[in-house]
Formats: structure tokens, C-alpha cells, sequence
């Protein structure tokens, strides 16, 4: 890890007790190396999401920051929406925030740049599953580590990094619940500068079927077995915000803003029970196959994560999203 300046800032809000923390063990030591994380390391609810091992809260990250076999990342990127440029946005790194703030030894990952197909001609294209493991095993990530992923303001690009990891069939990672933004509310420890893992071995396991195309979002249209899902905020479903191109939605779709499912004040998810309550409301359901799609295949990830905490199976992203579908003239689309 690099040498860092460390801001220890401690507020009366900060977490306690809410959480269990059983010990986490470094990879290969004690009585199993596949000790995994915690069967609930997220902030207690009611109702319990499905995998808790891919919550862990600021409280129970703090407490393993020293682990050996953590693997612990900064997916943070910005979109700067311009009008009059053509585009619907340009893409800004996150690591200048990350090196001026980030949780102590945390690398980071630049998703377009780092992560992304970049012959695709689209933002943030999912990469072939071997381009894409090669890419991680080089941050580090690989056998015997323990990924946590995180990002600014929105949770979104560190759902977006553990449903690729998903997609290639690595399943020793999760999101931390409320991002740096709940971290650095809580008065927990931040430093400057920059840190890298050494390089580690990843195989590919893919997963067919977690990300689609337009083909088989098409084909989703009118089919009653299947459920389609707007991510994006209300103006952009309704038609009344042309950012992507033509104004509106896949046709038949439904909307759940990916800015519902997440807490305003604290950045955190939602309690499964609303979570589960917003699904249901618009018909998605567990018999159903779900398509999730947003403006470039990150929001969606959101939503995707949070039915699978709520226990849907059958999920899957349209990757390219309304970046694709609104500027193909040969697909329908429908607005208010």
C-alpha cells in the first residue's frame, strides 16, 4: 500500500453496535481458507436481504481494514450531463476525488477506462470475460481475496463493478451500503494519495445470460414471462428528457428510478421490505425473467443487485442500454 497522509474525523453520528462482525480470517489461515464475509455485515433490518454476505456496512469495513486478504476499491466515476454537444454526457474519472479522499488502503478501479470494451464505440461496455479478469487479476483480484467495492454519491458504479465480477463468476465480492458518503458522515478514517494491490490470478467462470443485447430485450417485448425495467429517472422514462437520443422508453417497460431504492440522507440502501415493495408494485416478480436497462448500463446494475438481494434469479442487463436503443431508428419506443 502507498504511504499516505491518514484524517481521522469522529462524529456523534457515527456507527455502533448495529451490525454483527464476526471475525474475518486471512485467506489460508485458521480452520478454512473459504471463509467468506460475514452472514450479515450490512445495518439490521426487519427483513433480512437474501445475500448479506454482498452488504457489508462502514462499521464492519472499518473493523477489517487490516485484513490481509481485503481487496478494497474506489469505482467512482462522473457523468457531466452538456446539452447542445450531441452527446448525452462526458465521462470523468473518479480518481482525482479518490486521491484527495479515499478510504484508507483502497485502490481504485477506472471503469471506462480500465474496464470497458474499448472497441465498442458505447461508454462502459462490458470487455470478453477473459479481457475482463485479465484486467482485475492486474488490480489484484484473484484466488483467496475478498473484494469490497465503493464509490461517491451514488452506489451505482459499485454495483456495476461486482455485477461484472458476477458475470465472470467471481462471487467473493461486495458493495459497501451507503458508499464513502456515509463513511466520511460517520467521521471514519480517511487518506490521501494512492494505493495498488499486487497482481494476482483470475480465471474467467462466465455466467451466460447476466448481461443482453438488443435482441433478446426486443424479443421481451409483449411477452408476458418476462419483465422489463426502467432504472432511469421519471423525465428520462416519460419521454419528457431526450438525453439519449429519441425521447422515451423500450416499449412495455416500467420504471424504478434507481434513486428510490436508495436512501436520500445517508446514501444507503433501502430496507428490503421497501426495496421488495417497489418491484412488486410494478409486476416484477419472481416467476418472471427481468431486464433491467438504464441510460449506459450502470443504474440498471442497481436494481439488478437489489432484486437479487430480494431474491430474483432470473436477471439480466441490457448493457448498452438507451445509449443504443434510443439512436436505433429500426427499434420502437414509446413516451407518455
Amino acid at each position: 500500500m502507498g504511504a499516505a497522509s491518514i484524517r481521522r474525523r469522529w462524529s456523534a453520528g457515527a456507527e455502533g453496535g448495529r451490525s454483527r462482525t464476526p471475525s474475518l480470517q486471512a485467506a489460508g489461515t485458521g480452520p478454512s481458507s473459504r471463509e467468506t464475509f460475514p452472514e450479515d455485515s450490512s445495518v439490521s433490518t426487519t427483513a433480512r436481504y437474501a445475500h448479506p454476505e454482498a452488504i457489508v456496512s462502514t462499521q464492519w469495513l472499518e473493523e477489517h481494514l487490516r485484513d490481509p486478504s481485503l481487496r478494497l476499491f474506489d469505482c467512482t466515476t462522473y457523468l457531466l450531463y452538456e446539452t447542445g454537444t450531441g452527446r448525452p454526457y462526458r465521462v470523468e474519472s473518479g480518481r482525482s476525488d479518490y486521491e484527495a479522499a479515499r478510504i484508507p488502503g483502497s485502490a481504485f478501479l477506472d471503469l471506462q477506462a480500465e474496464l470497458s470494451d474499448p472497441s465498442s464505440g458505447l461508454n462502459f461496455t462490458m470487455p470478453a470475460p477473459e479481457a475482463l479478469a485479465a484486467s482485475l487479476a492486474a488490480k489484484g483480484i484473484g484466488s483467496g481475496t475478498r473484494v469490497v467495492l465503493y464509490s461517491r454519491k451514488n452506489m451505482q458504479w459499485a454495483t456495476r463493478v461486482w455485477w461484472m465480477l458476477r458475470a465472470i463468476g467471481f462471487d467473493e465480492a461486495a458493495v459497501l451500503d451507503g458508499g464513502f458518503d456515509k463513511w466520511q458522515a460517520e467521521g471514519r478514517p480517511t487518506e490521501t494519495g494512492s494505493a495498488d494491490y499486487p497482481p494476482a490470478a483470475l480465471a474467467a467462470r462466465p455466467r451466460p445470460g447476466l448481461f443482453v443485447g438488443k435482441a433478446e430485450v426486443k424479443a421481451a417485448i409483449g411477452d408476458a414471462g418476462r419483465c422489463t425495467i426502467n432504472a432511469l429517472a421519471p423525465d428520462l422514462h416519460s419521454g419528457e428528457n431526450p438525453r439519449y437520443g429519441r425521447p422515451g422508453r423500450i416499449p412495455g417497460s416500467v420504471n424504478v428510478p434507481v434513486g428510490s431504492l436508495v436512501d436520500p440522507e445517508t446514501f444507503a440502501f433501502r430496507p428490503p421490505e421497501e426495496v421488495a415493495g417497489a418491484f412488486a408494485a410494478v409486476g416484477a416478480d419472481r416467476s418472471k425473467r427481468i431486464i433491467l436497462y438504464c441510460g449506459g448500463g450502470i443504474a440498471a446494475t442497481l436494481d439488478a443487485f437489489l432484486l437479487h438481494q430480494v431474491g430474483h434469479s432470473e436477471l439480466a442487463v441490457y448493457d448498452a442500454s438507451m445509449s443504443e436503443w434510443a439512436r436505433d431508428e429500426s427499434l420502437p419506443i414509446e413516451r407518455d
